[in-house]
């Protein structure tokens, strides 16, 4: 098989791997609070995440070299990840995909400040196209604005400012660093809110949790194959096909079939989305092609993201021969 074909099948198994994550977050919604999904979602994944952390062979602390911007990124996380799982709780999951999926619209707004990039016309209709894409998707004036509704827009906004600022520090600050901040974030924050909403779980449910754990992590572990299959250009439009597994468990699971606006608008901004990418490919667009190197889904801090597994991987010294 070749290469690039190879590696689109691996991230496609990848997102619908991912997808399922999500339809576990829905199932525990309907019950539980998202402070509590994302505090046992994070207890679950400490054991997967040290695994690799501990094949970290880079010397050093864990001080962060960049303490702002290391801070900042934690809280766009630790919100990412609220926000996200209660949007998927409370509205169809297409529909929050289709907000979420502006996220690479917002990396490319974000990176003019925060990395200095120069973004082209044909890339600034290509945003301004796909947010509209989003308007679509709300249809304000028409469908009634929900706290899900709001919750999926931050998300998006979250995620793409910790996925820039990790393009910005990324080369500085330990993987390390910037796995376990998130996480431990979460752990503190989470828990304490659970603490004020807390049910309590069933087994059966406390194993749901620790199966979205070992969902995210294998899915992380799949597409790092990916991108080491096939080329960034290819593998990163894949993501997309959550929004054909959110369709498919959508009707399957919990009766949801989405209308045709949700379906166009979430056409829109996928077209958009894989404009930018492709436009970033070409070596004399970008200097920092910040969207095609954004190689994780929506950050929400309770799974490491893929880019730093990458990079776990690459610094592993070799075995002598």
């Amino acid at each position: 098989m070749a290469p690039n074909a190879k590696g689109a099948l691996l991230s496609l198994l990848s997102f619908g791997i991912y997808a399922s994550h999500d339809v576990i977050v829905k199932l525990l919604g309907a019950t539980y609070s998202p402070f509590q999904i994302v505090f046992f979602s994070v207890l679950f994944s400490f054991p997967l995440a040290m695994i690799l952390l501990i094949r970290d062979t880079e010397p050093g602390h864990l001080r962060p070299v960049h303490p702002w911007w290391t801070a900042i990124r934690t809280v766009a996380a630790v919100t990412t990840g609220g926000s996200a799982f209660y949007a998927f709780s409370n509205l169809p999951l297409a529909q929050v995909y289709a907000i979420l999926f502006a996220a690479p619209l917002l990396i490319t707004i974000l990176s003019i400040p925060i990395l200095g990039e120069r973004v082209r016309l044909r890339r600034w209709m290509a945003v301004i196209v796909g947010l509209g894409g989003v308007m679509v998707v709300l249809r304000p004036g028409v469908t009634n604005f929900a706290p899900g509704h709001l919750a999926a827009l931050v998300a998006a906004f979250g995620s793409a400012l910790a996925s820039i600022i990790v393009r910005k520090i990324g080369n500085d600050e330990r993987a390390v660093v910037l796995v376990l901040y998130p996480m431990l974030t979460n752990f503190v924050v989470m828990g304490a809110l659970t603490a004020l909403v807390y049910v309590p779980m069933p087994l059966e449910h406390l194993a749901l949790n620790a199966t979205m754990a070992l969902l995210g992590f294998t899915a992380s572990i799949i597409i790092i194959y990916a991108y080491k299959s096939a080329e960034a250009v290819i593998v990163a439009p894949m993501q997309y096909s959550q929004i054909l597994w959110a369709t498919l468990f959508g009707i399957l699971l919990f009766d949801e079939i989405p209308d045709a606006m949700t379906l166009l608008g979430a056409g829109i901004i996928i077209a958009s989305g894989i404009y930018i990418v492709a436009r970033e490919s070409r070596a004399d667009t970008s200097e920092n092609t910040p969207v095609l190197q954004n190689r994780s889904r929506f950050e929400t801090g309770t799974i490491p993201r893929i880019s730093l597994f990458l990079r776990l991987r690459r610094d592993k010294p070799k075995e002598p021969h």
